[in-house]
């Protein structure tokens, strides 16, 4: 097992050797306990008196069974946390050599959490959507929240945005970057990498937040995006960061790339003046720049029927999928999301 002086051994501590390597890979303290709590409570879990099962040689069914016990001593939205956290460990332990294979892949496949919305949440309706956005008049805070909405993409993936990642075919007002080598020929879209960990550097720029995708998406861009971009791209504030941020701060760290909590504050504030936010509400009651996926999600799913082409957009499917859509990219995902995505304005 791990100690303070020794390096966790992926053979004799797997969890361990997973705890330092998320670490070294830009993981707060507070995202390692959290994973650590979930995955010693599973070690605990293949313990039947005296014998232990080692984590390694853990099945599918004992992963089920570990995600059934949780059923009814916490609410549903965090036993899709915690599978969550279990998937990630098999999967990335998989990756690395030290696993042979990930049991719960086929958990997820059955629970299927990726893509499941909370039925607690709040109902806002499309009419009522409307009016809030129309109620944002600031071109930088009416991007965020249009972008949000129109994308489905999480606060630290629009913080991770830079200037390339953005090919508009009547481009408007912007520096003179070229945009990424995967946006040529795909006009009028949106590059969201899978890339970016709060802590490293990604072109040139040390980041303050994680995008948290399995593969990197292409989303489309409709014209009321790319109108409300340009608009914002018409008062960007110049930037002293290589990395050209697409969306920087206008207020106390004007010029720097706003980070995730500069977008909650953003998102709270404009909430709380439609009684949408309140202290201690929690995810049931409050409008967060999360609750826009989770809008994104079920009026994108409900409207297409397209489960594919959602999970596509959230970035939640695994490569044989995201291949399928990349090379159906004119034929599927951008005719299905024109023809499909909801007004805004």
């Amino acid at each position: 097992m791990s100690t303070d002086t020794a390096t966790p051994d992926a053979e004799s501590d797997p969890v361990g050797y997973f705890l330092d390597d998320i670490t070294y890979h830009g993981k707060s303290d507070r995202t390692r306990a959290s994973y650590e709590r979930v995955l010693r409570d599973f070690e605990s879990c293949l313990t039947d008196g005296h014998q232990s099962l080692p984590v390694r040689e853990a099945s599918h069914r004992d992963c089920m069974a570990y995600v059934h016990s949780l059923r009814g001593n916490v609410e549903e939205s965090t036993v899709a946390t915690y599978a969550s956290y279990l998937h990630r460990f098999f999967a990335y332990m998989t990756q690395v050599g030290a696993f042979e294979s990930n049991p719960m892949t086929l958990v997820m496949e059955e629970m299927d959490e990726s893509i499941n919305t909370d039925p607690t949440r709040r109902e806002i309706d499309l009419q009522s959507m409307r009016a809030f956005v129309d109620s944002i008049s600031h071109p930088l805070e009416r991007a965020i929240v249009v972008t949000l909405l129109k994308t489905g993409i999480r606060a630290g993936e629009l913080c991770n945005l830079d200037i390339r990642d953005l090919n508009l075919e009547s481009p408007g007002p912007r520096p003179e970057i070229p945009v990424r080598a995967g946006l040529d020929g795909r006009p009028d879209s949106l590059f969201v990498a899978a890339a970016p960990a709060r802590g490293e550097a990604s072109n040139g720029e040390e980041r303050t937040a994680s995008n948290k995708r399995k593969r990197e998406t292409t989303i489309p861009v409709d014209a009321e995006l790319a109108s409300v971009l340009r608009r914002w791209l018409a008062i960007r504030p110049d930037t002293q960061s290589p990395a050209e941020p697409l969306f920087v701060s206008t207020s106390d760290s004007w010029g720097e790339r706003l980070t995730p909590n500069m977008v909650h504050h953003i998102v709270e504030s404009h909430a709380r003046e439609f009684g949408w936010y309140t202290d201690g509400g929690g995810a049931e009651e409050n409008v967060t720049p999360h609750y826009f996926r989770h809008f994104f999600t079920t009026h994108l799913r409900d409207r297409t029927g397209d489960r594919g082409v959602v999970k596509y957009l959230r970035g939640d499917v695994a490569q044989d999928v995201i291949d399928t859509y990349t090379h159906e990219w004119g034929t599927r995902v951008r005719d299905v999301y024109e023809a499909e995505i909801y007004s805004l304005l």
